[in-house]
């Protein structure tokens, strides 16, 4: 590998999931194959690589995805090289969401068509649960784009996509009460999708789709905003902006700051100094 070339690599320590971020100029890949569902979005530049019988190319903004054992190679198909990013997702977690959508309804198994797609919605969803991953976010922020990137990628890119099973009414209103309940007596806490949507009787997706139909937000979102407000509270109160951090349930001091900055356009320490 050059000196240009650079790899970053994240999984998860539970079960199948993986993530990838590199810039090759001069790596070729050996004919290899994953037991995983792969998918990577070209960031810059471009990749060739043959699959199926056929050499095809990846260009900035395009999907390659690669379903399990499908055997393929790859080498970089432009003067300067490719930046990318793939995810790795295992055959029993995609089995797993798509059953708690469709509320233990899977039918087959996604089968993708093409080794190379062009589809902004799927881009955004795996650009955006990559960052979570490389991140190191809340285990609620993971699930919620890990689904929205296993629907994306099953509803645009395979042969069949899942019937998702919703809730309406009075059981939406019930189901999101009973989740916001939890996260507003254990927001510091890092609350799993599977605990929340246990305490609001319902699957994972359902819950999600009625939280953010009577909040406005995902429950992510809405405890990050729980998060915020006490980190707040304790910063009016002269406690030191780590302390504040920690004492809320943030797991780092700059994801902290960024948030707190995101949210309220200026950081913590501007915060606490502007007292009159």
């Amino acid at each position: 590998m050059t000196k240009a070339s650079w790899v970053e690599y994240w999984r998860d320590g539970s079960r199948p999931l993986e993530a990838m971020r590199a810039h090759f100029l001069d790596h070729v890949y050996a004919l290899h194959s994953h037991d995983a569902y792969s998918f990577g979005v070209t960031d810059a530049g471009a990749q060739s690589f043959r699959c199926r019988g056929a050499d095809h190319t990846s260009g900035a903004g395009m999907v390659m995805a690669f379903n399990p054992d499908e055997v393929h190679d790859g080498r970089a198909a432009a003067e300067l090289g490719y930046r990318y990013r793939i995810v790795h997702i295992g055959p029993s977690v995609v089995c797993e969401i798509l059953a708690d959508v469709s509320d233990g309804r899977t039918g087959a198994m996604p089968l993708f068509m093409k080794p190379v797609l062009t589809d902004p919605v799927l881009t955004g969803a795996l650009t955006r649960l990559h960052a979570a991953l490389a991140d190191r976010s809340g285990p609620l922020v993971r699930e919620e784009l890990l689904t929205a990137a296993v629907l994306a990628m099953a509803e645009r890119g395979a042969t069949q996509a899942p019937r998702r099973r919703l809730l309406t009414g009075q059981a939406q209103r019930r189901a999101a009460r009973r989740a916001r309940a939890l996260l507003s007596e254990a927001f510091a806490e890092p609350i799993s999708a599977h605990d929340l949507a246990a305490a609001a009787g319902c699957s994972r997706f359902a819950l999600y789709r009625a939280f953010r139909q009577e909040y406005g937000m995902p429950p992510s979102d809405y405890q990050r905003m729980l998060k915020l407000r006490r980190a707040r509270a304790l910063l009016a109160g002269g406690v030191p902006s780590a302390d504040a951090a920690v004492s809320a349930g943030f797991s780092d001091q700059a994801h902290f700051n960024r948030w707190f900055k995101r949210s309220y356009g200026v950081t913590p320490g501007i915060f606490q100094r502007a007292v009159l």
